[in-house]
């Protein structure tokens, strides 16, 4: 392993590894813990070694913003995504957000998309309920079998 990186094994399952960033208030990682799949966490200091993962993967990302569109994307993701390894395995994006914020709602899913040639394949709300546990847990098992 070189230094500062941070690596991501691969494992076999029927499900894809799942990465993704969560700040400090943890709304994002509490969802992919309901998840219970395996997951690597992109990390939150700028001096923080960069994750490498060597699969494809699904990412998990909040919108920041407060709706307003401008710096939907955290830098953190934004960072991890420049590392042309990492953007090479993105197979699909599902972004966490506030529904308040109208149409800004799970924006850094709809502009990762966009601009990696992946699926926005859900929006779900802060925390998630169970109902979106269940959703993207089956949804993904799915769509996953297809790729």
């Amino acid at each position: 392993m070189r230094t500062g990186v941070l690596m991501a094994t691969p494992l076999a399952t029927g499900l894809p590894l799942l990465v993704y960033f969560s700040s400090t208030s943890g709304n994002t990682a509490g969802f992919v813990r309901k998840l219970g799949l395996r997951a690597r966490r992109i990390p939150i200091g700028p001096a923080d070694p960069l994750l490498r993962v060597e699969e494809p993967f699904v990412l998990i990302t909040p919108t920041y913003g407060g709706g307003h569109g401008q710096g939907a994307v955290p830098k953190q993701v934004i960072r991890f995504l420049n590392n042309e390894e990492n953007r090479a395995l993105l197979r699909g994006v599902i972004s966490t957000g506030n529904s308040n914020f109208g149409a800004a709602y799970g924006l850094a899913g709809d502009i990762i998309s966009q601009k990696c040639q992946v699926p926005h394949l859900c929006r779900v709300e802060l925390l998630g309920t169970a109902g979106d546990v269940e959703r993207v847990t089956e949804g993904l098992g799915q769509w996953w079998t297809r790729q």
